[in-house]
């Protein structure tokens, strides 16, 4: 996973893959990811999910496709670094379930979500 394209526009950062399955990207949030209330804005985090989950899902020449998320906001998220860790929870032949948890620099929990992945 680069971070060209729309991760580099919106400033995500590809940490690691820890292992098969599991993936790990980084949002530094600043004031262009802050909604009117000075936390991380709801579309950032899930897009800090998506590519996490569609990071997890990659495996070789695969390209993973989101059918569909659910994105479930636990505390406001402050500027700073935050943190997705996604890992699949089922792989099929032609679908995957990710989950995808997201931490703030505290380390206190953010936001939980769960994917479904489909590869072309």
């Amino acid at each position: 996973m680069d971070n060209e394209g729309f991760r580099g526009h919106v400033g995500l950062e590809h940490v690691e893959n820890e292992g098969d399955d599991v993936s790990v990207v980084a949002l530094n949030a600043d004031d262009r990811h802050l909604n009117a209330h000075g936390t991380v804005h709801g579309g950032a985090l899930a897009t800090l999910c998506d590519s996490a989950m569609g990071a997890a899902v990659a495996t070789g020449e695969n390209r993973p496709v989101t059918i569909e998320m659910k994105v479930t906001y636990l505390e406001p998220a402050p500027a700073g670094r935050i943190l997705a860790k996604a890992r699949v929870r089922r792989r099929g032949s032609r679908i995957t379930i990710v989950e995808c948890d997201v931490t703030d620099g505290d380390g206190s929990d953010v936001a939980h979500a769960i994917a479904t992945f489909t590869t072309l």
